[in-house]
């Protein structure tokens, strides 16, 4: 699972999943690359994003927000984007996915493709990056509302809004899932349901 949706989930996960069913050994990797899961002998996968095509069978969750975050300290000093165009000008911390910056959608079409000198492929990173203050963040919003909540981050562009994030969860058992699967699917489906629009 993602590091960020792994970070929110965690607490769920041992605190209610575990005890609840003792005959389920975990082993959970977090990481936004996206692994093979055949390969590297995942049951599950939850992963954000648009899915290249493949045989996996695929659970659709619905979609998470994202949003546009930076500290207060670099909004003082680099000024509040007002429009898409000074937006296009900000320094950015830049999400790469295969080599290439991952782009800033908006429902209306609009796109920015963000500009920066930091690039990282960990939304935990991205995070810690905008909250220092390196720059303008594109995150899922359950991953940073606490901070937003706590005023270490503001939402940038607030009248904008961007393009959802679709969430899916994944395996390779075709349409019936074994046993052993079954339960942490419908666990993770019921906890990741708070954040989904």
């Amino acid at each position: 699972m993602p590091n960020e949706l792994g970070r929110l989930l965690m607490n769920g996960l041992t605190d209610r999943f575990l005890p609840n069913h003792p005959e389920v050994q975990l082993d959970i990797g977090m990481t936004d690359r996206s692994v093979d899961i055949i390969r590297e002998g995942y049951d599950l996968a939850l992963r954000a994003g648009k899915l290249a095509d493949s045989d996996l069978t695929v659970r659709t969750l619905g979609e998470l927000p994202m949003t546009l975050v930076a500290s207060p300290a670099y909004l003082e000093r680099k000024g509040r984007p007002r429009s898409i165009e000074e937006l296009s000008l900000a320094t950015h911390v830049r999400y790469m996915r295969g080599g290439q910056p991952f782009p800033i959608r908006f429902m209306d079409g609009a796109m920015v493709s963000p500009q920066g000198h930091l690039d990282l492929d960990s939304g935990f990173a991205l995070r810690i990056a905008a909250l220092n203050g390196v720059g303008i963040a594109h995150l899922l919003r359950c991953t940073i509302e606490a901070d937003i909540r706590s005023k270490q981050l503001e939402v940038v562009l607030p009248q904008r809004q961007l393009e959802h994030v679709p969430l899916h969860l994944l395996h390779a058992f075709g349409r019936t899932p074994p046993l052993r699967a079954r339960p942490l699917m419908d666990f993770l489906t019921a906890e990741i349901a708070t954040y989904i629009v």
